[in-house]
């Protein structure tokens, strides 16, 4: 029974010792100084300040936003078509983008129809877009959309829906 001598087992203590400072150590730091993004996963309706140029009458907006952690995929779709199931609308409708300190920033293509109030066989053309917003309050944003082709800035303020008219709109197609 000499397998248990003194510098073994001092040996061992100090490790173990070491380990569980350095690990109370990391959560302390982890727990004060690090968190987490706030969750802005969902649909939001976007407000225009004015129509897009070359577009007469814009049609009513939705942004699906998809989040994990930082990086965001997002969806533009018009209003009054808008579907989960969608596949016309989904394309080549795809932006991607990140969300640092309450701002967001999105980029990728929409179809021209989906900003226009006109037909999928009429205009089928893609846009290159870029989306910033920022956070304001109760989960609403202010941003500015701009359209590749376009010099102008839209302004449009997003809102969060509702679940219950997300369900609504679901149960009605």
């Amino acid at each position: 029974m000499n397998h248990f001598k003194f510098q073994s087992l001092a040996f061992y203590g100090i490790a173990i010792g070491s380990v569980i400072v350095l690990f109370k150590t990391v959560t302390f730091y982890g727990e004060n100084n690090l968190k987490a993004p706030h969750e802005i996963n969902g649909r939001y309706s976007l407000t225009l300040a004015e129509n897009l140029p070359n577009c007469g009458k814009s049609n009513a907006l939705i942004l699906n936003l998809q989040q994990s952690g930082i990086y965001l995929n997002a969806s533009l779709l018009p209003a009054k078509f808008y579907s989960e199931s969608s596949t016309i609308y989904g394309e080549n409708n795809f932006l991607s983008g990140i969300l640092r300190n309450q701002h967001l920033s999105l980029s990728g293509k929409i179809n021209r129809f989906i900003l226009c109030n006109i037909s999928y066989r009429q205009n089928a053309s893609v846009d290159l877009a870029e989306i910033k917003m920022q956070s304001v309050n109760q989960g609403s944003f202010l941003g500015q959309l701009t359209i590749s082709d376009k010099p102008q800035i839209i302004e449009f303020t997003a809102t969060p829906q509702k679940a219950q008219e997300q369900s609504k709109k679901l149960d009605s197609h």
